[in-house]
């Protein structure tokens, strides 16, 4: 019985964002059944990711409200569904396997949770991130390495999108403390994720993370940007979060740099090219490049293969030369994010074929 629950658990969460998909091992029912009781699971599987309050939720199923309400309450104290408070009024919602279980679990990590996670990853979850072909987190490129007299869009910019939110909350990377919990780390800086609005209330209500201003959050992405790691806002205009990635240890960056041609699949509109003249053959930018696009030529010059690159930049910004830029994708290649992070999940929805 609990066995057919965690299974219709897993469909329904495969509905959702970039999905959860069955595995032959069955390593994503052992991981539903770490974090869910079956009566957290029940309850679950009665909601939806839209908001509700308690009442509606014990009118469906048939509880009284205080005994609802308490469960709703202690699930979003686990990280097992969202919660928004406004004035008054608590609302409660279904959340994704990523971003949201997973991501919950923050505080609550162990070794058992990143090894169970990683073979997860590796049989099953790689998969549904490279089919989203950058749906779900976009690349924008480090500030320095793009030429002054260029504009860049607001959507683009780092700087600008934590500007322009309201509320920001920061946490440690869920994919870098998990391999860190299994001794792989890479030795990144680990707080580096934001959330935004609602989203960054949830984290620091919780305390899975903690609110920062723009300007300490600008610092926070300066620093992670030196140490190598790529900037990645949700795929929207007006993104609920931004991460800083690694392709050792992130899930979404992982799964990208498994594929041929990253730069097929990945949401971008920068590309880096080297000026043979100017290159002095340091191999500095190799290092640097999280998708292993750079190669060195029988003659000691870089290469940057197009089929790879990504356009995040942290290779120019590490050239002594001068010798690498960043170029911006021509018209046909071009695009533009959508408008709204519920505008970003219909498209991700339509593109999974689960509406």
């Amino acid at each position: 019985m609990a066995d057919e629950l965690f299974r219709e658990m897993q469909k329904r969460l495969d509905m959702y964002s970039l999905g959860f998909p069955a595995t032959k091992s069955n390593i994503e029912i052992r991981i539903l059944k770490k974090l869910f009781s079956e009566d957290d699971a029940r309850l679950f599987m009665a909601m939806s990711p839209r908001l509700e309050e308690p009442d509606a939720v014990a009118a469906r199923v048939g509880r009284p409200v205080a005994d609802v309400a308490a469960q709703l309450e202690a699930m979003a104290g686990k990280g097992l569904l969202f919660r928004a408070r406004k004035g008054e009024s608590v609302k409660y919602g279904a959340i994704p396997f990523m971003h949201g279980l997973i991501e919950f679990q923050i505080t609550r990590f162990n070794r058992e949770l990143g090894e169970m996670l990683e073979e997860y990853f590796t049989e099953g979850f790689h998969g549904a991130i490279a089919a989203s072909e950058g749906l779900f987190m976009r690349t924008i490129p480090v500030q320095k390495s793009i030429v002054p007299e260029n504009r860049v869009a607001a959507y683009e910019d780092a700087v600008q999108i934590l500007r322009s939110a309201d509320t920001i909350a920061v946490a440690e990377c869920v994919c870098r403390k998990a391999k860190k919990l299994q001794d792989k780390g890479c030795g990144k800086p680990l707080e580096t994720c934001f959330m935004f609005g609602s989203m960054a209330r949830f984290y620091v209500e919780n305390k899975l993370g903690r609110a920062v201003s723009a300007d300490e959050a600008i610092q926070i992405v300066a620093k992670a940007q030196e140490a190598g790691l790529v900037t990645q806002p949700a795929t929207a205009q007006n993104p609920a979060g931004m991460c800083c990635c690694c392709g050792d240890c992130c899930g979404v960056l992982g799964a990208i740099k498994k594929h041929p041609r990253p730069a097929e699949i990945v949401f971008s509109n920068y590309q880096a090219q080297v000026d043979a003249g100017a290159c002095t053959g340091c191999e500095s930018c190799l290092e640097r490049c999280q998708m292993d696009a750079i190669t060195m030529g029988a003659d000691g010059i870089a290469r940057v293969d197009p089929g790879r690159c990504i356009g995040c930049g942290l290779c120019v910004t590490d050239c002594a030369a001068e010798a690498i830029s960043l170029t911006i994708k021509g018209a046909g290649e071009y695009r533009v994010p959508p408008a709204t992070s519920a505008e970003q999940m219909l498209n991700l929805a339509k593109k999974r074929g689960v509406l």
